[in-house]
C-alpha cells in the first residue's frame, strides 16, 4: 500500500533511513519507469504520476529556491524553514524577535505579510520546445551569435506562453542544452507566514548538522497563498482570499516500517552527474576553495559589523543563514572529494566514454577536442566571473548597477531586451530593491565591500577582467561614496526606475557613477559568457547524445541533471 508523497526538502527522519533508487527523473518519464515503481510498490499509476493537473504531483509547488508543497484546501504551504527564513525575518525587529522565538498566526488574520520576495509557483505544464529552439541554427554561428539567437527563440516562447499574466513561464534546457522544456506556473503573489518554530527548534543543531543524516531538527515553516476574490493571482492585499488548492498531501498517521516504497517529489537545485574530469578537478581544487574561502570570510566580517546591534542582527539574519547553507553544502563537497577519488572514478568513466566513442559513436570526429576546449575557455571565464563578483560585493552597487542597466535596455525594443530587463521583469527588480530595506545596513555593506576588495586584490591578476583594477576605489577610500549616496533610501532607490540613461550619466551620485564606469567591463565579460555558452551549447549536446548512446549500450537509462524543474525519485524504506 502507497502511504504518501513526500518532499525530499521536508523528509527528514525518513532520509536517514530511506534508500532511493538513482534518478532525479523528469515527470513524463515515470510512464518509462511503471514496471519498476510497481515492483518496489507504489500503486499510485505512473500515468498520473506524469500528469501534473492531477494528485499528487499538482499539489507539490516551488518558493524561490525551494520545493513546497500544499497541504490544505485552503492554499496552506509546508516548506522548509530555511526557506521561509525571508519572510520570518522581515517580520522581526529586537522587540518581536521572530527568528528566535517563533511566530504562529492563531488566526488568518494573525498572518503576516511574506514580502515581496515570497512567491508560490504552482506547475501547470511541461512541453517540449527543443524543435522551437534549436531547429534551423546555422551550423557555422559564432558561440555568440549562436546563444543569442536561441535566447531570442526562448524569449519568443516565453512571451507566448505568459499572454495570461497570471503565469510565470520558463525554457530551461535540459541535457546541457540538448533538450528545452518549456514551464508554465502559476504565479501567486501574495503570501502570508503562519508559522515558523523557534530557531532552536528550526535551526537545532545549527549548521554543524546541516546536511548531516539522521538529523533530529524541526525543519519546516508554513505559508499560505492569497489570490483575488476572482481565484487568480493577485497583488497583496486585505481583501484576497486563500488559494483554492486543487490538491494536498495528508500526513499518514500509520507512520513508516522498513520496506515502505518512497516517492519524492520537489525542485532540486542542480546536480553535475555529467561533469567531465577536468570540471570536477576544476570544482576541487579551485572554485570550491575559492568560494569556501570568500564566505567564511565575508561571514565573519557580517559577525563583527553586527555584534551587540540587535536590529543589525536582525536584519543580516537571513543573509548570514543563506550564506551558512552555501558554506556547509560546499565544505560537504570538498569533505566528499577527500573521503573518495571522484576524479579518479571520472577518469576510469571518461576513459571508457571516449574509447567506445572512437569505436562506436556516430557524432563529429572533431567532438572530443572541441569539447575540452570549450570546457576551458569556461573555467576560465568562470574564474574571472569570480574576480568580478568580489570586486563588486556591495549590495548598494549591485543596486546601482541593476538600475542603470535596466535604464540601457529600456531604450531597446522588449524583445531585444536582455532577459531579466524585460517589462516582465520590472516587478521583480522592485521586489529585490524593496527587500533591501529589511536586509541592508551601511555599515555592514561597507565592511563587507572593503573585506572582498581585499580579497580580490590578492587573487591571481591573470584571472580578472581586462580593466576593472583602474575603476576600483580603493579599500580605504568607501566611506565618501556611502556618505553621499542617495541609493540607502528605499524610496530614492526606487525612483531610479524609470529614468533614462542620461540621467545615469549626468548623476553625481557615487554608486550610480560607478556603477556606469564599470559597465563596459561588465559587458565585456557578459558577452565573453555569452560567446563560451554559446559554444558548450553546441558541442555539449552532442556529447550528451553521445554519453546516452554509450549508456544505452550498456543497458542504463538515463536522466538529465537537475535544474531548478521538477524531479521525482522513489525507493524504499
Amino acid at each position: 500500500m502507497f502511504k504518501s508523497v513526500v518532499l525530499p526538502v521536508a523528509l527528514l527522519g525518513v532520509a536517514a533511513s530511506a534508500g532511493a533508487d538513482e534518478g532525479q527523473w523528469q515527470p513524463h518519464q515515470l510512464p518509462q519507469l511503471k514496471s519498476e515503481l510497481r515492483r518496489i510498490g507504489i500503486t499510485i499509476p505512473a500515468e498520473r504520476l506524469a500528469d501534473l493537473s492531477k494528485h499528487p504531483m499538482n499539489a507539490i509547488v516551488a518558493t524561490p529556491g525551494c520545493s513546497a508543497s500544499f497541504v490544505s484546501p485552503d492554499g496552506l504551504v509546508v516548506t522548509n524553514h530555511h526557506c521561509g527564513y525571508g519572510a520570518i525575518q522581515r517580520n522581526s525587529t529586537p522587540e518581536h524577535n521572530y527568528i528566535a522565538n517563533g511566530f504562529l498566526a492563531k488566526t488568518r488574520a494573525d498572518e503576516l505579510p511574506g514580502g515581496p520576495n515570497t512567491v508560490v509557483y504552482v506547475t501547470e505544464k511541461v512541453e517540449n520546445v527543443t524543435d522551437r529552439v534549436l531547429k534551423g541554427l546555422a551550423p557555422g554561428l559564432s558561440g555568440k551569435d549562436r546563444h543569442e539567437q536561441v535566447e531570442a527563440r526562448i524569449k519568443a516562447l516565453i512571451a507566448e506562453c505568459e499572454s495570461d499574466k497570471a503565469y510565470r513561464c520558463s525554457v530551461p534546457a535540459f541535457n546541457r542544452g540538448g533538450e528545452y522544456y518549456r514551464i508554465r506556473q502559476l504565479l501567486i503573489r501574495d503570501v502570508r507566514l503562519v508559522y515558523a518554530p523557534a530557531n532552536s527548534v528550526g535551526d537545532f543543531g545549527g549548521d554543524i548538522d546541516n546536511y548531516e543524516f539522521p538529523r533530529h531538527v524541526g525543519d519546516f515553516s508554513f505559508l499560505r497563498a492569497y489570490v483575488g476574490k476572482d481565484g487568480r493571482p493577485a497583488d497583496p492585499s486585505p481583501d484576497n482570499v486563500p488559494y483554492q488548492s486543487k490538491h494536498f498531501l495528508v500526513v499518514s498517521a500509520e507512520g513508516l516500517k522498513a520496506g515502505d516504497p518512497i516517492l519524492l517529489a520537489g525542485y532540486p537545485g542542480r546536480t553535475s552527474r555529467y561533469r567531465l574530469p577536468a570540471e570536477i578537478r576544476f570544482a576541487r581544487d579551485v572554485d570550491y576553495p575559492a568560494k569556501v574561502a570568500s564566505i567564511t570570510a565575508d561571514l565573519s566580517v557580517i559577525a563583527a559589523a553586527t555584534m551587540g546591534n540587535p536590529d543589525y542582527t536582525v536584519r543580516y539574519a537571513s543573509v548570514a543563514k543563506s550564506l551558512n547553507n552555501v558554506l556547509k553544502k560546499t565544505r560537504g563537497l570538498l569533505d566528499g572529494f577527500a573521503r573518495k577519488d571522484i576524479a579518479a572514478i571520472k577518469d576510469a568513466q571518461d576513459t571508457g566514454f571516449r574509447t567506445w566513442y572512437r569505436q562506436h559513436g556516430t557524432g563529429p570526429k572533431n567532438l572530443l577536442a572541441d569539447l575540452d576546449a570549450a570546457i576551458a575557455a569556461d573555467m576560465a571565464t568562470a574564474q574571472q566571473e569570480t574576480a568580478w563578483m568580489e570586486a563588486t560585493h556591495s549590495d548598494l552597487l549591485k543596486s546601482a548597477r541593476t538600475l542603470y542597466r535596466l535604464a540601457l535596455e529600456h531604450q531597446k525594443p522588449d524583445a531585444q531586451r536582455e532577459a531579466g530587463y524585460q517589462e516582465r521583469d520590472v516587478s521583480f527588480i522592485k521586489a529585490r530593491l524593496t527587500r533591501l530595506e529589511q536586509s541592508f545596513v551601511s555599515s555592514v555593506d561597507q565592511a563587507r565591500w572593503r573585506a572582498a576588495l581585499v580579497r580580490y586584490a590578492r587573487s591571481d591578476a591573470k584571472a580578472r577582467p581586462y580593466g576593472l583594477d583602474a575603476l576600483l576605489p580603493a579599500q580605504n577610500a568607501l566611506a565618501p561614496l556611502y556618505k553621499n549616496t542617495e541609493l540607502g533610501d528605499t524610496t530614492r532607490r526606487l525612483g531610479w526606475i524609470g529614468r533614462d540613461a542620461d540621467a545615469f550619466r549626468k548623476s553625481n551620485d557615487p554608486f550610480i557613477q560607478l556603477a556606469v564606469h564599470l559597465h563596459d567591463v561588465g559587458m565585456a565579460l557578459e558577452e565573453r559568457r555569452k560567446e563560451v555558452d554559446g559554444n558548450l551549447e553546441r558541442v555539449v549536446p552532442l556529447y550528451m547524445d553521445a554519453v546516452v548512446a554509450w549508456k544505452k549500450s550498456q543497458g542504463k537509462p538515463v536522466y538529465p541533471d537537475a535544474n531548478g524543474t521538477l524531479r521525482v525519485t522513489y525507493g524504499a524504506v
